[in-house]
């Protein structure tokens, strides 16, 4: 399967996205992709997740399109048949290790413990998820773990504002900082695309600052 620290070491940024309905995916895309915007997460908590993706996939768009929220070993299938490079989890069970695997569908589980890195390292997995991240150490978790674990990198996401992703970036078992504030659900229910470009543009300008 693909290595996901090498798909998301250069992008540093990666939108966590959910989507009201399919419609909205391609413009949406676009419009971040006009951001600099090389990856996105578009979570399953709402039913126009898995069309979201469809559309993205075939619309083969310069963009990667994960699935977030996977959490159960039935979604493996569900997530790749849509289109999914990569599918992404706030945790990490045998199940779905191997559902994901079954279907080579890339998984990045996730891991606030020092105890659930080591489970995910055991099964072979360095790229992680950071989750949730904001109540859990932020930037500093990333430099405590690095000592003892420094073979594991991570994606972090949950509760963290634009102010706070230069603490991530510094850190060097970051991968990429995920958030929503680029394309929150208002803006996208509203089709804001020129707001959702202009946020991804600020981003990503700090991002390689």
């Amino acid at each position: 399967m693909q290595n996901l620290a090498t798909l998301f070491r250069p992008l540093r940024y990666v939108p966590v996205i959910e989507l009201d309905h399919a419609d909205n995916a391609i413009p949406l895309a676009e419009a971040l992709i006009a951001g600099g915007i090389g990856a996105i997460e578009v979570t399953l908590r709402t039913p126009a997740a898995l069309d979201g993706i469809r559309k993205l996939a075939s619309a083969n768009l310069p963009i990667l399109v994960g699935a977030g929220t996977v959490v159960r070993a039935e979604h493996a299938a569900q997530c790749r048949d849509a289109g999914a490079t990569f599918a992404v989890s706030p945790g990490f069970t045998e199940s779905l290790d191997r559902a994901c695997r079954a279907v080579q569908l890339p998984l990045l589980p996730g891991a606030v413990t020092a105890s659930e890195v080591m489970l995910a390292l055991d099964a072979g997995y360095t790229a992680l998820k950071f989750f949730p991240a904001n109540v859990h150490g932020g930037s500093a978790w990333l430099k405590a773990i690095r000592g003892p674990l420094p073979q594991a990198e991570f994606i972090a996401t949950g509760g963290i504002t634009d102010a706070d992703m230069p603490d991530y970036w510094s850190q060097p078992n970051l991968l990429a900082v995920g958030s929503s504030s680029v394309a929150p659900a208002k803006l996208v229910r509203e089709k804001a695309w020129h707001d959702i470009t202009a946020a991804a543009k600020r981003v990503m300008t700090a991002a390689k600052g």
